[in-house]
């Protein structure tokens, strides 16, 4: 029941908006009463924070994944990493338009956690940006943080235009994106 109380929340979240949904709505849309909703979650606030941890969780098991893969370069690991950030737009659309849209409606609790994850993230990618630096694959003279912000700014804002029926795919999409910004990072000349 908790899965489909989740599932529920993050359609009637995307549809309607996190402030404009309440709890009666989720039960609702279910068929159980409000003792089911509070049984799982003590507040609406627990489940949106909930729902942002799931979604940053999975980010970084794959990111970790995609960064231990020995076989991969910098460039092929920073590719796999913006596929994959576009990539969830397409599968998990809602949810990552839930989690850049509704993050404002957590309280400072709630948001620390979410934030805390949302930063090892970041500092993950840095930490590969500044690796590929190191080996020669990008260039030396640029800032590893602003990189790696530049990178998650474009591959993050996807979720806003991003459409799998447009005339791209995300493959596609990744593979410019890439081009674009490492061509931009890649040795000077």
């Amino acid at each position: 029941m908790r899965e489909k109380i989740i599932a529920a929340s993050i359609e009637l979240f995307e549809q309607n908006g996190f402030s404009e949904t309440s709890i009666q709505d989720i039960v609702d849309a279910l068929g159980v009463t409000k003792g089911t909703f509070y049984y799982y979650f003590k507040s609406k606030e627990e489940l949106l924070m909930d729902i942002h941890l799931r979604y940053i969780e999975g980010l970084l098991r794959e990111q970790q994944r995609i960064i231990n893969d020995g076989r991969r370069s910098v460039r092929e690991k920073l590719y796999a990493i913006v596929y994959m950030l576009i990539h969830n737009v397409e599968r998990q659309g809602r949810q990552a338009r839930i989690f850049f849209r509704e993050m404002k409606h957590l309280n400072e609790e709630h948001l620390q956690k979410v934030k805390e994850k949302r930063d090892l993230f970041r500092y993950q990618l840095q930490a590969l940006i500044e690796d590929g630096m190191k080996s020669g694959e990008l260039r030396r003279d640029l800032s590893p943080s602003i990189a790696a912000l530049t990178v998650l700014g474009a591959a993050n804002w996807s979720y806003h235009w991003f459409r799998p029926d447009g005339g791209l795919t995300d493959a596609e999409v990744a593979k410019q994106m890439i081009t674009i910004l490492i061509d931009g990072m890649g040795p000077a000349s």
